[in-house]
C-alpha cells in the first residue's frame, strides 16, 4: 500500500508538470480564438443550480453527431471555456460539441457532480433533435476527473432516471488519463480536505464499482509519461469493463495536461477513433 506522501507523488499531476501555469494560459488564449471563429452557444441551463450550464458549438450540418466534453481539474477547478480549444477539429468534421460544466469541490461533492452531468445528459438527448443534432449519436468524453465523470455516464442507467431515456442514450465514451478507483484518494494529503471523501463514498462513485448493463463502446488513453498509479488507473476500468472495452490509444511523451490535446489534433489517432465512435 502506499503511503500518504507516495499518492500525492503519484496523484499530484500538476505538480510534475513545472509548467503547467502556461500550458493553461495557452489553452485559454486557444479557447478564446476557439470561441471567436466558432458559432458558440454560450450557457443552455440544464440544471437548477448557477454551475449547470453548457455551451454548445454546434456543426454546419444537419442532424450531426454530438461529442460531450467533460473538463477535468480534480472536480476542484477549470471550466467548460479552458477547453473550447478541443471543438474546431470536430465541428470541421461535421461532429456538434457539448461542453457542460459542474459545481466544483468543497462546495459540491462529487456524488452530485455526477447528478448534474446525468441532468446534462439527459437535457441533451431531449433537447438536441431541436438544435439540429442525431440524439442517436451521442459520444461523451472526459479527462482526469472528467473522464471518471465520463465512465460513470456510461454506467448509468438511464431508464431509472426517467422513464423517457433510452438504455442506450449513448454510443460511446472516450476516457482519458481518468481516476475509476477512487478509494486512494481518500489517504492523498492534497485532495482530503476539499473533496473530503470517506472509504464509504468513494467507493459509490468508483466507476469500477458498476458494469454498464449494454456493451457501449469505450475507447481509453493515458499518456506515456504519466504516474504509474495512472497508468493503473486507465488499465483498472478496462479490466472492469470488458464487454464495453474496444481499444487504449497509446499517448507516448505526453503527459497528463498534453494527454487532452491529442484529441482535439485532427491528425492524432486519438481524434480519428472519436470520430468513428461518433459514426
Amino acid at each position: 500500500m502506499l503511503t500518504p506522501q507516495q499518492l500525492d507523488h503519484q496523484y499530484n499531476a500538476r505538480a510534475a508538470i513545472p509548467d503547467h501555469p502556461e500550458i493553461f494560459a495557452r489553452w485559454r488564449a486557444e479557447s478564446r480564438a476557439a470561441r471567436d471563429a466558432l458559432r458558440c452557444e454560450q450557457d443552455y441551463y440544464f440544471g437548477p443550480s448557477p454551475a449547470e450550464t453548457l455551451d454548445l458549438y454546434p456543426a454546419a450540418v444537419a442532424n450531426a453527431p454530438l461529442l460531450v466534453f467533460i473538463h477535468g481539474g480534480y472536480w476542484r477547478s477549470l471550466d467548460k471555456q479552458d477547453f473550447s480549444f478541443l471543438a474546431p477539429a470536430f465541428v470541421s468534421a461535421g461532429v456538434a460539441v457539448a461542453m457542460p460544466n459542474y459545481g466544483l469541490a468543497p462546495a459540491t461533492s462529487i456524488e452530485e457532480m455526477v447528478r448534474q452531468m446525468l441532468r446534462a445528459l439527459a437535457w441533451l438527448y431531449r433537447h438536441v433533435p431541436q438544435l439540429g443534432i442525431d440524439r442517436r449519436r451521442i459520444v461523451v468524453a472526459g479527462h482526469s476527473a472528467g473522464a471518471h465523470l465520463a465512465a460513470m455516464m456510461l454506467a448509468a442507467d438511464w431508464p431509472l432516471m426517467a422513464g423517457d431515456l433510452p438504455r442506450d442514450l449513448l454510443c460511446g465514451a472516450v476516457c482519458i488519463s481518468g481516476l475509476y478507483d477512487l478509494q486512494p484518494l481518500v489517504r492523498a494529503p492534497f485532495l482530503q480536505q476539499d473533496l473530503r471523501l470517506d472509504e464509504v463514498t468513494a467507493q459509490r462513485v468508483s466507476p469500477v464499482g458498476y458494469r454498464p448493463g449494454l456493451p457501449i463502446p469505450l475507447i481509453t488513453a493515458v499518456g506515456g509519461e504519466e504516474s504509474a498509479e495512472f497508468q493503473r488507473q486507465n488499465r483498472l476500468i478496462r479490466e472492469a469493463w470488458p464487454h464495453c472495452f474496444r481499444r487504449d490509444l497509446p499517448l507516448p511523451g505526453r503527459h497528463h495536461l498534453a494527454s487532452v490535446e491529442a484529441l482535439g489534433d485532427p491528425v492524432h489517432a486519438l481524434f480519428h477513433a472519436t470520430r468513428r465512435l461518433l459514426g
